[in-house]
């Protein structure tokens, strides 16, 4: 396995040093996603795909009362994100677990707001996927997608050969899956190669 399928399921050593990686290098994307997504200082928020646990750390500043519970396939990004915010895990504030977001075993109408960081690249049924976040959503909650790759440019098909089973898309394609699923009042924003949506239940 290449270093850089490490971006799909961290594993072992390297999967460590990904995770460590992806804290750094995804802060920029992941700032200016962050201002499109309107919290309440005691919001109810998941990080889908939640990796090295930055995103979960910066959500729990943005709603300092809430409640931020982060879940991901790979159990070194479960680890790092548990690290990275331990503090809010033993004030009662933070749950990471391990799972797919196909399959979530939260409760129906319980987030106001849940979060995808550079992850739905990787979703592997990703009209199911958006299915499970619509479920766990309240009514009137949002989706925030934050991609560092809006499927635009040449350099954009590299790094889909250059990692199995990674898919990026066109900001149309998510629109109409999103539809499909039941969201609605969708706001598109790009920046260079950066593409961010929100949606609402």
């Amino acid at each position: 396995m290449s270093f850089f399928e490490n971006t799909r399921k961290p594993v072992g050593l390297s999967g460590k040093i990904m995770v460590a990686m992806m804290n750094l290098g995804h802060s920029p994307v992941a700032r200016w996603g962050l201002r499109f997504l309107e919290l309440t200082p005691d919001a109810k928020v998941l990080d889908c795909g939640c990796g090295g646990g930055a995103n979960i750390k910066r959500l729990l500043k943005k709603c300092p009362e809430g409640i931020v519970k982060g879940i991901d396939y790979s159990p070194v990004s479960v680890e790092k994100s548990k690290k990275v915010n331990e503090a809010a895990i033993a004030e009662g504030r933070c749950t990471v677990l391990q799972g797919s977001v196909a399959d979530m075993i939260f409760a129906g109408n319980w987030f106001d707001a849940v979060t995808a960081f550079e992850t739905v690249y990787f979703w592997p049924d990703l009209p199911q996927c958006f299915r499970e976040v619509y479920r766990v959503l309240k009514p009137g909650g949002t989706l925030l997608i934050c991609n560092e790759s809006n499927g635009d440019t040449d350099k954009d098909k590299r790094w889909t050969e250059i990692i199995g089973g990674m898919t990026i898309y066109k900001d149309a394609e998510l629109k109409t899956y999103l539809e499909q699923a039941g969201f609605h009042d969708m706001q598109i924003h790009k920046k260079k190669s950066w593409l961010c949506i929100t949606a609402r239940k």
